[in-house]
C-alpha cells in the first residue's frame, strides 16, 4: 500500500495564547503538519516547546510574504492543503471618536491581509484541491458597542471570503469563513491603555468604557460557526 502524502496548513497570526497557536497544535495532534508564522518581532518560544515549524511574516507587506511562499514551497514540496487566514487586530472605540489612521491600520492587517496571502498562495492551493480558512468574527454579523471599526472589518472580510467561495469552486478550492464568538485570548492587549476622549459625548461612560477593553475573558475556547452564503452552520 502507498503510503498517504501528508497535509500542511499554512496559519498566520500564531503569537503566544492565541486562536493560531491553539490550531497550529490541533492541526498538529491531528497528524496534519503545521507552518505557523508571527511577526518578526514576537517570541518563537511556544511554537519551539511545542515542535512546530515557524516562519516570520508581515501580513501588511508583499515582499514578507512572497518569501514566506518560497520557504513554504521548500517544505511542502510545492503545494499546501490549507491556509488559515487568522492574523488580525482589534480597535474599541466609539464610532464618532475614530482615529481613522488606526482603523486603517485595521483593514490593512484583517481584510487586505487575507487578500494579499489568498493572491500570493492561491496556485499551491489549486494544485492541492485544498481550503482557505478566513477567520471571522459575530461582530461582522451582529454589531456591538465601541467595536464599529473591528466590526465593519470583520464584515468586510465575511463578504470577500463568500465571493472568494463561489470564485474558488471551479477549481475544487474550498472557502470556509469561521464566525467566532468571543475567545479567551490576549487579543485585546493592544487596547488595554485606551480611553474614551475627554471632550466626546460618551466621556460620561469612560469608567464602562475601561472596564471593557480590559474585560479578560473566562472561556478559552468558543462555539464556532462555518457560515456559508449567510447560513450558519453547526
Amino acid at each position: 500500500m502507498l503510503e498517504s502524502l501528508p497535509k500542511f496548513a499554512l496559519v498566520t497570526g500564531c503569537g503566544q495564547g492565541g486562536i493560531g497557536e491553539a490550531l497550529v497544535r490541533e492541526y498538529k495532534r491531528h497528524g496534519v503538519l503545521p507552518i505557523a508564522t508571527i511577526l518578526p518581532s514576537e517570541s518563537s518560544m511556544h511554537l519551539k516547546e511545542a515542535g512546530i515549524t515557524f516562519l516570520p511574516l508581515d501580513v501588511t507587506n508583499d515582499d514578507s510574504i512572497a518569501k514566506l511562499k518560497q520557504n513554504v514551497i521548500k517544505i511542502t514540496g510545492g503545494s499546501l492543503d490549507i491556509l488559515v487566514n487568522n492574523a488580525g487586530l482589534c480597535y474599541t472605540m466609539t464610532a464618532i471618536d475614530t482615529d481613522v489612521t488606526a482603523v486603517q491600520k485595521i483593514f490593512d492587517v484583517n481584510v487586505f491581509g487575507p487578500m494579499r496571502m489568498v493572491h500570493h498562495f492561491h496556485d499551491l492551493l489549486v494544485r492541492s484541491e485544498g481550503a482557505i480558512v478566513n477567520i471571522g468574527s459575530i461582530g461582522g454579523i451582529v454589531p456591538y458597542v465601541y467595536g464599529s471599526s473591528y466590526n465593519a472589518s470583520k464584515a468586510a472580510l465575511h463578504h470577500w471570503s463568500s465571493t472568494l467561495r463561489v470564485e474558488m469552486a471551479p477549481f475544487n478550492v474550498n472557502v470556509l469563513t469561521i464566525i467566532s464568538g468571543e475567545v479567551g485570548t490576549n487579543f485585546l492587549k493592544t487596547d488595554y491603555g485606551r480611553n474614551i476622549p475627554d471632550d466626546s459625548l460618551f466621556a460620561p461612560l469612560a469608567a464602562e468604557f475601561t472596564k471593557h477593553v480590559q474585560r479578560k475573558p473566562s472561556k478559552r475556547s468558543s462555539q464556532k460557526y462555518v457560515s456559508e452564503n449567510n447560513k450558519p452552520v453547526t
